[in-house]
């Protein structure tokens, strides 16, 4: 062990575990387990496994089912793979959280403190693009890295704000079916991943995150709809900020059953300190308590009602134009038609030139800080319409009429596929217009053929060399 564990938390965690203290001491003395975590929105484990030739090298996680420890000696992050979103870098324990909440397709679903999004991703992973998830953080900066993590893992249903908990509650009173609460914490269970987090920590800081953790566990129940789940996580081992976080709530808000109370110990598993709580909200018989409607604020407004144009894109229909009760989209209406296969469900909105696709059902975003209000479907430019590199990493080959389709386990279309990610252009034969670019299935982004050559629309600021 290179560092010093303060005197005061070393006292502590000596009273908690008695006789098994040395033992874990002794685990601050291995290295950090690491593990990423398959993205089932662009496909199976299996097919990753039948297509990744590093899927051999790497063990489950026991807590889900979507989850590989991968060795030292293997650098994922350095692969297409992470680019095109096939999978997540995640601390092992941190992946039992989103297990635990279980969400499901279809539901209306608030991840209240999601920086940089993690336990987001999964949580969107297993809703399959149905449903509503809001994905909030409070900084302005780990926001702006949770959307383009969100954007890269390719999730359509995922609207991401900045905000308050306390600014969201009379937003969403009642309004979600799960809520994940991974609270701001002393960090005591990242001390051996972090260094940074023992110089941060005292016995004062744990009292403020506890303070802090219950005020936003009481913004959190006033958006639980009654029969609701809520899931409570942090990275630490105080007591104060895990079971006692816990027991304050409950006595406070006595219509919540605990269901299970779960603590990740570095000496007994492979992963870092971790706590989860799953609390589900009694059911009451009061239907005028279960309001599930979005009060639309109009004061400061964030999002402005004349910055946007909507239109509904469930309905459309091949050729068919706007009507002037709509905002212009004929040239995005042309690309849905003549490029994508795959039928849209939401709401087509309009904010400058830029155009989303909200999901079905989407509650009024008026007022709010807003960084991602659905899909970015692309940019309205004058008499043509350029598709995002977020709709892209939402794709999959069968989606489109157009694809190209690299193999990894070919060295030239590997290369080439770098070369991609790169920036570079390649010779091709086609017809001419928008392709998909993919590696072993796995959509990568936009490539535009014109004249026998592949021109590149990887973003600028994502390009990279391999």
């Amino acid at each position: 062990m290179s560092f010093t564990l303060p005197k005061d938390f070393t006292k502590r965690m000596q009273e908690m575990l008695a006789e098994e203290f040395e033992a874990f001491l002794h685990s601050y003395e291995n290295t950090n387990h690491q593990a990423f975590r398959i993205n089932r929105l662009k496909g199976d484990v299996e097919t990753f496994q039948s297509v990744c030739d590093f899927a051999g090298e790497t063990e489950p996680v026991p807590w889900t089912c979507d989850g590989f420890y991968y060795p030292d000696t293997l650098r994922p992050g350095k692969h297409p793979y992470h680019e095109a979103g096939v999978y997540y870098i995640q601390e092992p324990s941190a992946m039992m959280p989103a297990a635990l909440l279980d969400a499901k397709p279809g539901e209306k679903v608030l991840d209240l403190c999601a920086a940089p999004g993690g336990k987001s991703s999964q949580i969107a992973s297993a809703m399959q693009h149905e449903g509503i998830l809001i994905s909030n953080e409070i900084h302005p900066a780990r926001a702006r890295i949770l959307s383009e993590n969100m954007e890269r893992m390719g999730a359509r249903n995922v609207i991401v704000t900045n905000e308050s908990p306390q600014t969201l509650v009379p937003r969403f009173p009642a309004y979600f079916d799960r809520i994940m609460v991974d609270a701001p914490c002393s960090g005591e269970g990242m001390f051996r991943k972090n260094e940074e987090a023992i110089t941060q920590w005292s016995l004062e800081n744990v009292r403020i995150c506890a303070d802090r953790q219950d005020e936003i566990l009481d913004c959190a129940d006033r958006m639980l709809k009654p029969g609701g789940t809520m899931v409570y996580s942090t990275c630490t081992f105080a007591p104060d900020e895990n079971e006692g976080s816990i027991s304050r709530f409950t006595e406070r808000h006595p219509d919540y059953d605990v269901i299970e109370q779960t603590r990740l110990w570095p000496h007994k598993i492979k992963g870092e300190g971790h706590f989860v709580a799953v609390l589900k909200k009694r059911p009451f018989a009061d239907s005028e308590l279960a309001v599930s409607s979005v009060i639309s604020g109009r004061s400061d407004l964030i999002l402005r009602e004349n910055q946007l144009e909507s239109a509904p894109v469930s309905s459309r229909k091949k050729g068919k134009k706007s009507t002037s009760s709509e905002p212009d989209l004929t040239e995005l209406q042309n690309f849905l038609d003549e490029t994508l296969q795959l039928p849209l469900s939401g709401r087509i909105e309009r904010f400058g030139d830029q155009i989303y696709l909200l999901p079905k059902d989407a509650p009024s975003l008026i007022g709010l800080r807003v960084l991602r209000p659905g899909l970015h479907l692309g940019t309205m430019l004058k008499n043509r319409f350029e598709p995002s590199h977020a709709l892209a990493l939402t794709l999959r080959p069968e989606d489109v009429t157009s694809c190209v389709s690299f193999c990894s386990s070919r060295p030239e279309e590997y290369r080439l596929t770098c070369e991609y990610i790169g920036g570079q252009t390649f010779p091709w034969t086609g017809q001419k217009g928008w392709h998909l670019i993919c590696l072993d299935g796995y959509s990568i982004g936009w490539g535009k053929l014109a004249g026998g050559i592949m021109k590149n629309h990887y973003p600028k600021g994502l390009r990279k060399t391999y």
